[in-house]
């Protein structure tokens, strides 16, 4: 039998080239509940329905855009930062099309020993030496929200830049999350809640920072008598970040606004109390996964999952100190199913958020092969990886900023460009309220 990645280009199920990457925008006004995990995602994934679809791919390429975005040049004096202001973010990133704003930057730190994933600049006039720019909140517009059938307020977390320092240093320790057994992964929820008064971004913890923002967009759009969704997003770090953000979401505005997480390669995040407490508050949680990577299966072990099935098992489940569970409702694809992509293993290949949204576009259902009328760009799988296939003639790791950053300066050096005043990252210019301090103690 002929090895996949030995077909002809022509042969493969691809439209070409030279074709469209997006089809044309439907009005799903009267389906966005549903869409959004209303009734669980129940006959919407098998197979799975192109409007569900098309919404996965959107939220993924708005993680997607927290990782294109960011500084992770460690020689950069900006290591950290957005490359980018608010503004022109979605037109730097191609994203106009989606027709959202950003609104919000959102910073965080941690108050365990610093992983070498959130170490920022090695140079000493570092914009920050402890705060990472970790995601953003932003709305869609008039016309957007037209076609939606709603407001919807979206935020979006980055991940990890390493899966395999992810995976190093992933802490095993539960930490409870509120009052009751509620308890959650001590790492993810230190990301999330940490705050310092001599940090110069995170005097707030990106808790504080972006409830405020959410509680700001959400009254002011409920006065003009618009019905509200928001729609939580993240892959890998990001997708643990999503659903602590959406449980504080859903404590916080409690039914008046509808709250639903759609991750990618996430983690396990708290116990089964957690988990309960979410599907309590109305939380809808889609979590996509590619099957053979190995983030979603940490922290905790595997066997968790089918022990909780039954009450004896849940029972002592609850006595283990390994008690992770997963949320929601797991869509599974495989890298298996794509021609277009090298099959042997590949840590960080399996893990690419890119990867992710090129399964997810290519799927139709379990028994089905990857579908002939895929759009998405080959290319974009390429972009920090190596996983396409020889045959697409795509380079590997082509995305990166000509010389590396560096500009030919007027004495004749090449050097790091200065970035304009409007171009930094801005710190908060309020102080905490007592109500944010009170909310910050409530997460720890």
């Amino acid at each position: 039998m002929r090895e996949v990645s030995e077909l002809p280009i022509q042969d493969m199920p691809y439209k070409g080239f030279d074709t469209p990457i997006i089809s044309m925008k439907e009005n799903i006004s009267s389906r966005w509940r549903e869409l959004h995990g209303s009734n669980h995602w129940e006959n919407l994934l098998e197979p799975l329905d192109p409007s569900l679809r098309r919404e996965i791919v959107k939220y993924g390429e708005f993680s997607q855009a927290a990782y294109d975005s960011f500084d992770f040049d460690t020689y950069s004096k900006y290591c950290g930062s957005n490359y980018y202001r608010k503004d022109e973010l979605f037109d730097e990133l191609r994203l106009t099309r989606h027709g959202y704003k950003v609104t919000k930057y959102i910073y965080a730190m941690c108050d365990i020993v610093m992983p070498r994933w959130l170490e920022t600049s090695l140079a000493d006039s570092a914009w920050s030496k402890e705060s990472n720019w970790m995601g953003y909140v932003a709305v869609s517009a008039d016309d957007e929200s037209e076609r939606l059938g709603r407001r919807d307020i979206v935020v979006a977390w980055r991940g990890t830049i390493a899966p395999a320092e992810w995976i190093q240093n992933v802490k095993v320790q539960l930490t409870p999350l509120g009052e009751g057994n509620v308890k959650v992964e001590q790492g993810f929820l230190s990301v999330y809640s940490t705050k310092s008064n001599s940090s110069k971004y995170n005097k707030k913890s990106a808790s504080q920072q972006v409830m405020k923002e959410l509680k700001k967009l959400v009254s002011s759009y409920k006065e003009k008598g618009e019905e509200v969704s928001l729609t939580i997003t993240g892959h890998s770090l990001g997708g643990a970040l999503a659903l602590l953000n959406a449980h504080e979401a859903a404590t916080t505005f409690s039914n008046d606004v509808p709250v639903s997480a759609i991750t990618f390669a996430g983690p396990r995040v708290g116990n089964i109390a957690f988990r309960d407490k979410l599907d309590k508050i109305g939380v809808k949680v889609l979590r996509v996964v590619n099957k053979p990577d190995m983030v979603p299966k940490v922290p905790g072990f595997g066997l968790m999952d089918a022990m909780i099935q039954n009450k004896p098992g849940r029972l002592i489940a609850q006595n283990l100190h390994l008690t992770y569970v997963h949320v929601g409702v797991e869509f599974q694809v495989n890298i298996s199913k794509s021609p277009f992509v090298k099959h042997e293993f590949n840590l960080v290949g399996f893990h690419s958020l890119e990867v992710y949204l090129h399964l997810v576009d290519g799927y139709h259902s379990l028994k089905s092969k990857f579908r002939k009328d895929a759009k998405r760009d080959l290319a974009l799988i390429n972009k920090s990886t190596d996983m396409l296939i020889d045959e697409v003639r795509i380079p590997e790791n082509w995305r990166q900023f000509s010389n590396k950053g560096l500009v030919y300066n007027e004495y004749g050096r090449w050097v790091e460009p200065t970035r304009v005043e409007d171009d930094l990252p801005s710190p908060p210019s309020d102080t905490s309220s007592d109500e944010d301090s009170d909310q910050d103690n409530q997460m720890n």
